[in-house]
């Protein structure tokens, strides 16, 4: 069972192209209800091909399970994308009759080391071997069942290479487009301009309309297609402690550090208690009386509460600090003492070996080799010490590379005993090598952290019963006022601040800023939510959330309010352009210049390549095209540009002189297109009829 708990942790054999994993999930459970709100059986559909809701579970329960700590709506999300992808793409593969051979499925098999690189499936050469693989599986039944699942997704990624390899072929770059890459580059225009600027005009004397945005989106439609969704506004009644509240645990606090002197019924004489100041068990009086037990690790000063950490890590033994508010707890600590180094911070090199725990090596060496380099590298690292961080990027087989080696600060026992040891029983500064299992370091100790050892009595600062039930009479009030009247003058009257309203999809998760609230969501997609329904929803640790349904928008469209900032500029820019083009009137370029209170202005060696104009206008193709097809000594109508409208009188054109060689101009127009496949799927996506169906499930 080794070998395949091995395998499975590298399950994914995918090929990470277009950023999707192309392979199916096994069985598990989607659905935390397991019940529909809906009487379908499909959780969707993609080109007339329908998805079953139990087939769709059971794959999204697998990656809820992977333990990666991804949420039930996650899980749904990327399964659907998965769903889509393999099914729009196997369709493809099915058209063009797509068939791979053993070898091929092999060798995707083999790209998973725990399967290629797997001692058990290797010869004595240290090569794969299929005859060991083979027989591997034939005398375990179990996990052989477990292989027929892999060889699929196999297959699948064994497709989608010849596929991906069929597409990048198909993309040929002709010696014409050569040529006019070259023309483009070389080919120079001379021409003088006016130019009146959309920036002449302003914004205020133009308005553009949401019905013409809309219009706008509608030309454009695959542009901004979107799911439809919903605009929620809502109050957040917090769950916090009241001014009485917080006044009651200071007092309790305060009272600790004192003795208290209490009634024994059993001897019938008051007892003197000692207080936190004067407690012989310190221990045992911080879990009797504080919120959070007992700590007895050394802290270093770092890591104590920033605004009293000067005053707590400079405390005498037995001297006590407080009461002091951190986080949500009110405090009052004693300190037990301080240790020196209870906190130590590191560089090394790694020269890692064939058969070490290290996932990337830069080199393959036995063991004997990574030796006698770690003992050079040392010598180096010794010569001049200022030198490890360079040796540490050039040679470490570590990921802490990347940072010189530096590990950052660490406590004792979070690395291997031989490192651990080593650093924690050197002086700053000292540098050795260490074996382990990860192979051999050089280490250099480069600081190290004394901590203090506090007996804290913290306790919350929370709501009391009596504060929490008013405030859910105040949210269960608001809820049912809120029903019949308007919801901001409500929230105005009850002195409640009203939030920015937020925009959410069917199966988003994050409800603006309270984080996830997907109960929230899947509320405002019901059935009966309309424009107007409220809802309280209590919201674990924050308080009461009282909702309600600002607007529904199931245009299929991008709402106006996100697409504005976009959009708008452009079409006061297209409106701006008509009053421009309406002053451009004149038989010479200074006519229009005076008439637009513009001035000529001259282009000098400009290509196609690079259409940028002087005097900081940038970019403007259209207006440098132009250019370059006009006549000499002709005036160009006015021509609507990036940044204002344009009228050209083109001076000379200057032709590059022929080139025999057009190859490395070729090669430049094919570089253009070499990610064309990835643009394949979203190709699909536009083209496809799909059908999601996932809110109407609950979960």
């Amino acid at each position: 069972m080794a070998v395949l708990s091995k395998i499975r942790q590298r399950s994914a054999l995918m090929i990470a192209v277009i950023a999707l994993a192309l392979f199916a999930f096994l069985i598990g459970d989607l659905f935390q209800s397991g019940t529909f709100s809906s009487t379908s059986k499909d959780v969707g559909s993609i080109n007339g091909k329908d998805i079953s809701f139990e087939d769709f579970r059971l794959k999204v329960s697998e990656v809820e399970k992977s333990g990666q700590g991804i949420t039930p709506t996650a899980a749904a999300n990327r399964v659907w994308e998965q769903e889509v992808s393999v099914a729009l793409l196997t369709s493809e593969f099915d058209k063009l009759g797509l068939r791979v051979g053993e070898k091929h499925i092999i060798e995707i098999l083999k790209a998973d080391q725990n399967i290629g690189q797997n001692p058990m499936f290797q010869n004595a050469a240290g090569m794969f071997d299929l005859a060991k693989f083979k027989d591997y599986f034939k005398a375990n039944p179990a996990q052989a069942e477990y292989l027929k699942q892999r060889e699929k997704d196999a297959v699948l990624n064994a497709k989608y290479q010849i596929y991906s390899t069929l597409v990048q072929s198909a993309s040929y770059t002709t010696k014409a487009e050569g040529k006019l890459k070259y023309r483009m580059e070389a080919d120079k225009a001379n021409f003088s301009y006016v130019g009146a600027l959309f920036s002449s005009i302003k914004d205020s004397e133009v308005k553009v309309t949401d019905a013409e945005i809309l219009e706008y989106m509608k030309k454009n439609e695959k542009r901004y297609k979107a799911e439809e969704s919903r605009s929620v506004e809502y109050v957040l009644i917090e769950d916090k402690p009241s001014a009485a509240d917080v006044a009651e645990v200071k007092a309790r606090v305060n009272a600790l550090l004192t003795g208290s002197v209490v009634y024994n019924q059993a001897t019938a004489k008051n007892d003197t208690l000692a207080g936190f100041r004067t407690a012989a068990n310190v221990i045992e009086f911080v879990n009797s009386n504080s919120d959070i037990p007992y700590d007895s690790t050394y802290v270093a000063k770092k890591d104590l509460p920033a605004v009293d950490a000067d005053r707590l890590f400079n405390l005498a033994p037995g001297e006590v600090y407080g009461p002091y508010v951190y986080g949500d707890y009110y405090c009052i600590s004693k300190s037990l003492g301080k240790k020196l180094g209870v906190n130590a911070k590191a560089s090394h090199i790694l020269i890692s070996y064939e058969g070490a725990q290290v996932p990337n090596q830069r080199e393959k060496r036995t063991k004997e080799e990574a030796k006698a380099k770690a003992e050079e590298v040392l010598a180096q690292v010794n010569a001049n010490p200022e030198s490890f961080m360079m040796l540490a990027f050039q040679y470490s087989d570590d990921s802490s590379a990347q940072q010189g080696g530096d590990l950052g600060y660490f406590g004792p026992n979070q690395m291997v005993k031989p490192f651990n040891d080593f650093v924690f029983s050197s002086s700053i500064g000292k540098i050795g090598l260490v074996e382990t299992n990860f192979g051999f370091h050089i280490i250099k100790v480069t600081d190290k952290q004394d901590g203090i050892r506090l007996a804290t009595v913290a306790q919350k600062l929370e709501a009391s019963e009596a504060t929490s039930d008013e405030i859910f009479a105040k949210a269960t009030q608001f809820e049912m006022d809120a029903a019949d009247k308007d919801f901001n003058k409500l929230a105005k009257d009850m002195k409640l601040k009203v939030a920015p309203a937020v925009s959410v999809k069917a199966m988003d998760e994050t409800f603006g800023s309270l984080g996830n609230q997907r109960n929230i969501i899947r509320w405002a997609f019901e059935d009966g939510t309309k424009v107007g329904s409220v809802k309280r929803f209590e919201v674990a640790n924050l308080g009461n959330v009282i909702a309600t349904v600002k607007n529904i928008d199931d245009s299929g469209f991008a709402p106006i309010d996100q697409v504005r900032p976009f959009v708008e500029t452009k079409l006061k820019n297209a409106k701006k352009a008509e009053l421009l083009k309406a002053k451009m009137n004149g038989s010479s370029l200074e006519a229009i210049a005076k008439a637009t209170g513009s001035k000529v202005e001259q282009a000098v060696n400009v290509t196609l390549d690079n259409p940028v104009l002087n005097g900081g206008v940038g970019q403007e193709p259209r207006v440098v095209g132009n250019a370059f097809a006009l006549a000499a000594n002709k005036i160009s109508a006015p021509i609507e540009g990036n940044t204002g409208v344009y009228v050209v009188k083109t001076t000379s054109i200057v032709k590059a002189p022929a080139v025999k060689d057009i190859s490395p101009y070729v090669v430049k127009v094919k570089a253009q297109s070499a990610g064309d496949v990835n643009r394949v799927l979203p190709a699909l996506k536009d083209i496809a009829d799909i059908k999601d169906n996932r809110k109407l499930f609950n979960y």
